[in-house]
């Protein structure tokens, strides 16, 4: 493809190298170093007057040192005169700060800083033209940016090996672990109870049927309509979902969980866009297999996995914890057998191409590139 320079940050030379050759490309020159007081300095090693230029950084490993890493190559190449930046984040950092958090006493509450905001804001100062990332943990983080957002879906790539790795797929059930947070869950349920016993009062006012569902039973319902993502897997691969409502006492700790739907008998794979500690997935895993799940896989986009996260994983009741590689996994994967990832690659490079070519890349949230 003529006029298209495609540089690798540091955090995910693998990944980037997947990208360049799906694109029949070579990795643009770029030098990245420290100074001794630990300061970034990148030195682009090639003309970009005049090209399209992508820059792929995940936001994973060192997350502060690669965003200014990236932030700096993009100012580099736009002082470069280059004629467009993409930046490609494939995970997308600080997407869980997406908005003020309720946590600690009140007064706190309007001094949390809604970080995600600030990262979108310095990629625009920094020059950036356009963003190309993978399954916001947030999909209002679009919003935060006045430069054009993809936000790719790995969706289809998970259908793709649900179908071609798990012979029992047709009895599965697909589970939310977390089904949109429990101050959400907490806050929906106390609305509809409230609003169902009122239903309640006026049918037996105006001597009406009795509502065929209970107060109990429908102040969970809401809790579906906030898993979006295993709905349209579910729905896709034409079978049930189930989900699971958290409640947390603080952040990384999970305080206890209610079990939405029948996986007895049926094989269980629980869905969503990240785990870091992996406290949540694997105590759903033990409530999934202690309601009479066959088996229990997990299948996660982004694979943080710090602190403890591996040893839990080990000793929990998995069959396979799958992960995109929108974050590096080899190392991982040496300490930790059950893990599995996805290649995105593909995704990545079609879209960079669609782009590149000014073609549309909503094919991408439905289809995975052949």
């Amino acid at each position: 493809m003529p006029n298209i320079v495609l540089f690798s940050g540091s955090s995910h030379h693998d990944l980037s190298q997947r990208v360049a050759d799906r694109l029949g490309l070579e990795l643009g020159k770029v030098v990245t170093k420290k100074f001794s007081n630990q300061e970034t300095s990148v030195e682009i090693g090639e003309s970009v007057r005049g090209e399209d230029v992508y820059i792929i950084q995940s936001g994973c490993g060192e997350i502060n040192d690669n965003l200014m890493e990236l932030l700096i190559m993009i100012n580099a190449c736009k002082i470069a005169s280059s004629s467009r930046v993409t930046a490609v984040i494939p995970c997308f950092p600080y997407a869980r700060q997406d908005k003020k958090d309720k946590k600690g006493s009140v007064e706190r509450w309007s001094r949390a800083p809604i970080s995600a905001k600030l990262v979108a804001n310095m990629l625009s100062v920094a020059g950036a033209d356009h963003i190309i990332t993978m399954d916001l943990h947030a999909s209002q983080i679009q919003g935060f940016f006045d430069i054009p957002v993809d936000n790719l879906y790995a969706e289809p790539a998970v259908l793709q090996w649900i179908k071609e790795n798990i012979p029992e797929w047709r009895n599965c059930i697909i589970v939310s672990p977390d089904a949109g947070g429990a101050k959400r869950g907490k806050r929906f349920f106390l609305l509809l109870a409230s609003l169902v016993k009122l239903l309640h009062l006026f049918c037996f006012a105006l001597e009406l049927p009795k509502l065929p569902f209970s107060v109990k039973a429908y102040g969970l319902f809401p809790l579906y309509l906030l898993a979006f993502r295993v709905t349209s897997i579910a729905d896709r691969l034409n079978v049930e979902f189930a989900l699971i409502h958290k409640e947390r006492k603080k952040a990384n700790e999970v305080d206890r969980m209610v079990l939405v739907g029948d996986v007895k008998d049926r094989v269980a794979i629980l869905v969503d866009d990240m785990a870091d500690t992996c406290g949540t997935i694997c105590h759903a895993a033990d409530k999934l297999m202690s309601a009479g799940a066959t088996k229990v896989y997990a299948i996660l986009t982004h694979g943080i996995f710090s602190g403890p996260a591996l040893s839990r994983i080990n000793n929990a009741s998995f069959e396979a914890v799958v992960v995109t590689n929108t974050i590096p996994q080899e190392e991982k994967m040496k300490h930790c057998p059950k893990i599995q990832f996805i290649d995105i690659s593909m995704i990545l490079a079609e879209a960079i191409r669609r782009t590149h070519n000014g073609e549309s890349v909503s094919y991408l949230f439905s289809h995975v590139p052949l």
